[in-house]
């Protein structure tokens, strides 16, 4: 029998820590804005006292009391995300079944099956419960949060807010686990709170992430941003006060405020582009909110952004409405772009009062402006039903949660484009999504039988990408079966799933004519016509079953000399590892030592190897990540490989860092802006081979009007050579921008 709720702190707590924690209780109760009778708050006092008590001996690794972080998570599900009783009573037990001798049946027994369900689907997966053969246990607990999710949406916001207040206390971790819980929130929590339309709290742990997987970055912008924005912001109140004043004058009530981008954000437009800040036209946005009833909200924003056209020129390239098309997680907005006397493009979003609290919390808000009697699906609940829809396909027997992972990220996560079928109808598909990814949508067998669509009336293949407002109707042929080779032609999980049991049942008509055929060969190879033989085949040649056998065979693809070769080999192995990742290694250099040589001090002969896909050198941050069969891979933290590592093979990380020397030579790439003129190559030519005496590898100028653009392969052998370089090139009159690339060629 578990011990009941006490109605004091226990005295592990010292006075300080105990008058803490009813502080920010207090702050909780206050935060709680929806619906609270006493029976509420006494419920939500009982599950507090609880949580205290069960936690009571544990700390956090900064040496505060592990309930400050219970605390912190409903404070943020109460405060940041509008959520009520249940959600709260569930943040703050959160953690209880996982840490503390509680179970999830005490749970049921104390605050019903509701409150239960939720804590049991944000409770970690264990070793234990999934057994040796798991490659993934981070992948595993998100697929049971997904899973759980699809019959309670208030799991994922627990999680969401869990994660909030870890990734703000991450500081006290140390580096390794700092890397690990950040990629795991770039890659799948960031872009799930996006999803739910919690843009501040999507935004935030976009920042922390940056902080910590980058933080040079991160400080430099930081920097940068201070900087700029007293200037803006002048600039910002210059350009839309006129405005004001005309709306007002016309009875139209607005609130204009400034906002300024998050630092991630404003980095990824700089790497993206390749610009400074300056030239990141959007690192500050005009917001307007008009004040309005429901029915005239449209119209309101419409003649809002009329009158912003009345004193400046809108840049149609850039207009986005999202007002006319909400985006699946409720976010609506007319989004323009106008040109600012002081000729500056300005980025100006146009939204009512209930428009900006949806875009601010999301979830909660939609429901509270949903209206009850309304029958037609919201684009979250279309949302919903897709999640809903891969979780009812889902066969954990089948499926590694590595390849549900992958699936839920094609469709859910991707920015999202808007379709027309021939008859108007209206159809939400992940941005990449291509006629092929349509037809399957419509049906699997229009799917497999698809030659082409007519998109705007003009004919188009089945790789052709899906624009926002196409129309689109389907060709098809009876001749045509579904191949292979269309994987390469979709990008959502739907019609991965159907093309392959499409292909499935077509391969199975070909049972009749490969069976015997390969029987035969069995035969001739002196090999039992066994089902575990035929398994062995199967997994030798790595195909999906027995019916992709019979099919090969049937159709030529496979003969006698592939089975003698299986059975006389039958001892290889192959290993699985290396279908998830793959590295090559750079050529070699006359001149220095590299990573690929023999020698007996080649990072690859002492267990690691250089990435490809980032091409780290020394000085650089790095993080190793070491894969069962594999040599440890080095990478640079915001490498977007790396961090899909980390956050899936989280115990493989490896703490690394350089050490510097010139026994060895690694290849980096500039990328120069220059303007055209005679004699331009020669300076750069002498810097690099005469005063700094490195090793060019490649070098490719492209003329462009007046400019040449330089990309120079060179081998260097840390950063510090890298930075005295691009140094000594920005020095160069002729060279206006000099940055480092990574080319995956």
């Amino acid at each position: 029998m578990k011990p009941e709720i006490m109605n004091t702190l226990p005295d592990t707590y010292s006075a300080e820590e105990k008058a803490e924690l009813e502080r920010q209780f207090q702050t909780l109760l206050r935060c709680w804005k929806g619906r609270k009778d006493e029976e509420d708050v006494a419920k939500v006092t009982e599950a507090y006292m609880l949580a205290a008590n069960a936690h009571k001996d544990a700390r956090r690794k900064s040496g505060e009391p592990y309930m400050y972080h219970p605390l912190a998570v409903a404070t943020i599900i109460a405060g940041e995300m509008g959520m009520g009783m249940t959600s709260i009573i569930c943040a703050l037990l959160h953690d209880v079944v996982e840490d503390t001798e509680y179970t999830l049946d005490d749970m049921r027994r104390m605050f019903g099956d509701k409150v239960a369900q939720i804590v049991d689907g944000v409770t970690k997966l264990t070793d234990d419960e999934v057994g040796e053969n798991v490659k993934s246990l981070q992948a595993e607990t998100f697929r049971k949060v997904i899973m759980s999710m699809s019959d309670e949406i208030r799991i994922i916001l627990v999680k969401l807010a869990d994660r909030l207040h870890n990734m703000r206390t991450l500081g006290s971790m140390p580096h390794h686990k700092q890397l690990k819980i950040a990629s795991e929130t770039t890659q799948i929590y960031a872009p799930m709170a996006y999803r739910l339309g919690l843009y501040k709290v999507k935004t935030e742990l976009d920042d922390l992430c940056l902080k910590y997987i980058n933080p040079q970055i991160f400080n430099s912008i930081k920097a940068q941003l201070a900087g700029i924005r007293e200037r803006k912001l002048k600039e910002l109140k210059d350009f839309v006060e006129p405005v004001k004043d005309y709306l007002k004058k016309r009875g139209i009530n607005v609130t204009a405020m400034a906002i300024e981008r998050n630092v991630s954000a404003v980095w990824e437009r700089m790497a993206k582009f390749g610009m400074s800040i300056d030239e990141v036209y959007d690192v500050y946005v005009v917001r307007i909110i008009i004040d309005c009833e429901l029915e005239e909200e449209k119209m309101r924003c419409w003649e809002t952004f009329a009158a912003f056209t009345s004193f400046y020129y809108p840049d149609s390239k850039k207009m986005r409405d999202w007002v006319s098309f909400p985006k699946t997680n409720g976010y609506e907005s007319i989004h323009a772009v106008f040109m600012s006397k002081e000729g500056n493009w300005v980025e100006t979003q146009i939204r009512t009062e209930r428009m900006n609290e949806i875009a601010e919390h999301g979830f909660s808000a939609y429901w509270k402006f949903r209206d009850p009697d309304t029958k037609e699906e919201s684009g979250l609940d279309l949302w919903m039903s897709v999640v809903k829809n891969l979780v009812r396909h889902e066969d954990p027997n089948k499926n590694s949660a590595l390849e549900f992972i992958d699936n839920f990220k094609l469709d859910l996560f991707n920015d999202e484009i808007f379709v027309f079928t021939p008859k108007g109808d209206k159809m939400t598909f992940p941005k990449g999504a291509t006629v092929l990814d349509f037809a399957y949508a419509v049906h699997s067998e229009i799917g497999n039988h698809c030659v082409g669509a007519n998109v705007n009336k003009k004919i188009a293949s089945l790789n052709t990408e899906l624009k926002m407002g196409d129309q689109i109707e389907i060709i098809t042929s009876q001749h045509v079966e579904p191949q292979e080779e269309w994987f390469d032609y979709i990008s959502t999980s739907t019609a991965k799933s159907r093309l392959k049991e499409g292909i499935k049942d077509y391969r199975k008509t070909f049972k009749t004519k490969g069976k015997p055929m390969l029987e035969e060969m069995f035969r001739k190879a002196k090999v039992e016509f066994s089902v575990a033989n035929k398994n062995l085949l199967v997994e030798k040649l790595h195909l999906m079953g027995r019916t992709d056998l019979y099919y090969y065979v049937a159709i030529g693809k496979i003969g006698q000399h592939d089975v003698d070769n299986v059975f006389r080999n039958n001892d290889s192995k192959v290993d699985a590892w290396l279908k998830y990742i793959t590295f090559g290694l750079v050529k070699p250099s006359p001149q220095k030592k590299n990573v690929e040589g023999n020698d007996a001090n080649n990072p690859a002969n002492k267990g690691y190897v250089v990435a490809q896909c980032c091409k780290p050198i020394p000085g650089d941050d790095v993080v190793a990540i070491k894969l069962p069969g594999e040599p440890a891979h080095i990478h640079r933290p915001d490498c977007p490989e790396a961090m899909k590592l980390m956050s899936r093979f989280g115990k493989n990380i490896v703490v690394a860092s350089w050490k510097l020397g010139d026994d060895f030579a690694y290849l980096a790439t500039l990328k120069l802006t220059c303007i055209n003129k005679i004699g331009l190559g020669v300076n750069i030519f002498d810097i690099i081979s005469k005063d700094e005496k490195l090793d060019i590898r490649e070098i490719n100028m492209k003329s462009e009007g007046a400019f040449v653009i330089a990309k120079i392969t060179l081998m260097v052998t840390n950063v510090q050579t890298l930075n005295n370089l691009i140094e000594k090139l920005k020095k160069i009159e002729l060279i206006k921008k000099v940055e480092r690339i990574v080319e995956n060629k």
